[in-house]
């Protein structure tokens, strides 16, 4: 996105996220080497650490799961498992935190039903401790059903739950006209996965502008719209929106990812917004760490500068 040389960058690094090869070496030595500045716990019990510490610093946190992709039943409910154990622990520890689902742990590849039949009791086991959840959104290829498991769920009398748009598809914006009237709780995002162009924005500028015309939308017809980016432009045209729009502090949040621009992240919370910082954790989190670098590449240069002056 943007300059030749960044989309080159962007490609090389999404491309290493899908090496096995990569992914093994760097999940043996990455730790050591500095990933923990962005990646900083490897169990819920060091999540739950990172979260109270957020929430002494003034800001909320959503912690996740990485993990392989579910390819059986056994997989799901290994998977579903782990996300009650977030909710639970979570809510005993009264953090301000909760939880964002991956659709590819929860059946997505297996069977409709028993996706839903899980990401169901997900919900209501949330429900009971006043918690919202998230489906996050990801490869374009997704897309369709994670919005049909939405609408069904949505359907059924579900409202802890909400979902995550893309600004880079050129889908999204039509996806966003037709949620709307649902009462969405809805996260707007760049995008971070390698798509062709005939599905996703390749120019930078494009999908800024795509992603402010959706947050301008969202701040006038969403019932809450969470602000997940770190673009200093961005944040400050959708601050300019919020003055004017003068939107009510419990409809909208930002967002940023632990690691990655945390004194911005400290001006945003002292300046009086609210700020949810996403901390996941588990085993195959080296796809998750080269996604966030391609949504900036020069954060790939910190990345190498930290592993190497520790």
């Amino acid at each position: 996105m943007g300059s030749r040389a960044e989309r080159a960058a962007r490609h090389a690094i999404l491309t290493a996220a899908e090496s096995e090869r990569v992914g093994r070496l760097v999940s043996r030595y990455g730790m050591r080497l500095g990933a923990r500045r962005f990646v900083p716990a490897e169990n819920l019990d060091e999540i739950v650490a990172v979260m109270r510490a957020l929430n002494t610093a003034g800001m909320r946190g959503v912690t996740g799961l990485f993990d392989d992709h579910a390819r059986t039943e056994a997989d799901v409910a290994r998977h579903e498992a782990e996300y009650a154990r977030q909710i639970d622990r979570l809510a005993a520890e009264r953090l301000e935190a909760n939880v964002g689902l991956k659709l590819t742990h929860l059946g997505i590849h297996v069977d409709p039903d028993l996706m839903y039949a899980a990401a169901g009791r997900l919900l209501e086991r949330a429900a009971g401790h006043g918690m919202r959840l998230r489906f996050d959104m990801e490869e374009s290829d997704l897309v369709p059903a994670t919005l049909a498991l939405y609408r069904r769920l949505r359907a059924d009398g579900r409202d802890n739950i909400g979902i995550v748009l893309q600004s880079y598809l050129r889908r999204s914006e039509d996806d966003l006209a037709e949620l709307l009237p649902l009462g969405l709780n809805v996260r707007i995002v760049k995008g971070a996965y390698l798509e062709p162009a005939a599905v996703a924005y390749p120019d930078k500028r494009d999908v800024d502008a795509a992603y402010v015309r959706m947050v301008e939308r969202c701040l006038e017809g969403a019932e809450f719209t969470a602000i997940a980016t770190h673009d200093a432009a961005i944040v400050a045209t959708a601050q300019a929106a919020l003055r004017r729009r003068a939107v009510a502090p419990e409809r909208f949040e930002f967002q940023m990812l632990y690691g990655i621009a945390s004194g911005f992240q400290r001006r945003i919370v002292s300046d009086g917004y609210p700020l949810r910082i996403a901390a996941p954790y588990g085993p195959t989190w080296f796809a998750y760490l080269m996604r966030r670098l391609a949504e900036r590449p020069a954060n790939l240069a910190f990345f190498v500068r930290h592993a190497f002056t520790r």
